[in-house]
C-alpha cells in the first residue's frame, strides 16, 4: 500500500509539472525548438532515399550506353568487363558520397584518407599501373591485334601477336619462342605492325661482276618477277642499279606481294636469281684480297 502512495504522489508531481511547464510556455518552447531539426533530418532522409533511386536509374542507364558505345567500338572483350565494372564502382561510390554528405555525414575526411591510401599504393605498384595503363590503350586504340606480326622498335622482339592482357603481350616468334613484352613498354615507343596492309613491297639487292653483261641481268630480274605467280603484276616492278661497289655492281630491284607472302616469296625469288645467273653466265662476285707477291 505504501508503494502504491508513493507512484500515485510521483505521477501527481510530474503531472503537475509538466501543467506548470505548459502554463509558463517552456513545453511551447522546448517543442518549437525540437521540431525544425526533426522536420530537416526526415526531409534530408527522404531526399536521400529518393537521390538514391534516382542515381541507380541514371547509373543503370550510363552503365548501358557505355556498353553499347564499348560493342559498337569493337572493343576487346576483357577490356568492356575492366572498363564497365570500374565505371560501375566510381559511380556507386560517387552516389553514397553525395547521399551520406545530404544527410550531414562529413566526407572531407574520408576523401583525405582514400587519396592518401592510393597515392601509397600508387607508388608502390609503379610499374604495374604502368603496364595496366598501357594494356588499356592497347585494347582500346588497337595499335595491333591477336594475329598481327609486329616488331618492338627499341630491342628488336617481334613475333605473331598471341595474346593482348592487361599487363603483358604475349609474341610467338618464327622459331616457335615466346616472348612477354610489358604493355607500359609497347605503349611508349614505337613498333613495326606488318601485318595492318594486304600488301608490302619486297626490297631485294644483287651483286654482279663488272665484266658482267647489266643489261642482261637486268633483263633477267625482269623475267623472273613477271613469271612469279605470287607477285602483283598490277603493281609497279622496279629494277636499278643501285651502288657502284668495291667488286660488283649492286642491282636493286623491288615488286609487291601479299604480306603473307612476303618472306617465302623472298627466299624462292633470290634462288631463282642465282640459278639464272648461273645459267647466264652472270657472276656474283664474292669478297676476295689479292696478294701481289714482290720478289
Amino acid at each position: 500500500m505504501d508503494g502504491q502512495t508513493g507512484l500515485l504522489e510521483n505521477m501527481e508531481e510530474n503531472i503537475k509539472t509538466m501543467a506548470e511547464a505548459a502554463s509558463s510556455g517552456r513545453l511551447t518552447q522546448l517543442l518549437n525548438e525540437m521540431l525544425p531539426g526533426a522536420m530537416r533530418f526526415l526531409l534530408n532522409i527522404i531526399f536521400a532515399l529518393i537521390l538514391l533511386f534516382v542515381g541507380k536509374k541514371l547509373i543503370t542507364f550510363i552503365l548501358k550506353f557505355l556498353k553499347h558505345s564499348f560493342e559498337k567500338a569493337k572493343m576487346d572483350a576483357s577490356l568492356q568487363g575492366f572498363l564497365t565494372s570500374l565505371a560501375r564502382v566510381t559511380l556507386y561510390a560517387i552516389l553514397v558520397m553525395i547521399i551520406a554528405d545530404q544527410v550531414g555525414i562529413p566526407t572531407t575526411s574520408f576523401l583525405a584518407v582514400l587519396g592518401s591510401a592510393g597515392l601509397a599504393i600508387g607508388m608502390a605498384l609503379q610499374g604495374s599501373l604502368s603496364n595496366f595503363a598501357g594494356g588499356v590503350l592497347i585494347l582500346f586504340l588497337k595499335p595491333f591485334q591477336v594475329g598481327d606480326y609486329i616488331v618492338e622498335d627499341s630491342k628488336g622482339n617481334g613475333g605473331t601477336v598471341e595474346a593482348i592482357d592487361l599487363f603483358y603481350t604475349h609474341l610467338v616468334t618464327p622459331d616457335n619462342r615466346k616472348i612477354i613484352i610489358p604493355n607500359g613498354a609497347l605503349a611508349n615507343t614505337s613498333l613495326t605492325n606488318t601485318s595492318t596492309k594486304e600488301f608490302r613491297r619486297l626490297d631485294l639487292s644483287v651483286g654482279i661482276g663488272y665484266e658482267a653483261d647489266l643489261k642482261r641481268a637486268k633483263e633477267l630480274l625482269y623475267q623472273i618477277l613477271s613469271a612469279r605467280e605470287k607477285v602483283v603484276q598490277e603493281k609497279e616492278i622496279t629494277i636499278f642499279v643501285d651502288s657502284l661497289g668495291d667488286s660488283s655492281v649492286n642491282l636493286g630491284f623491288r615488286c609487291w606481294v601479299k604480306a603473307s607472302d612476303y618472306w617465302t616469296e623472298k627466299w624462292e625469288i633470290l634462288e631463282e636469281v642465282k640459278l639464272q645467273f648461273d645459267a647466264n653466265k652472270i657472276s656474283i662476285p664474292f669478297q676476295q684480297v689479292d696478294v701481289h707477291m714482290v720478289p
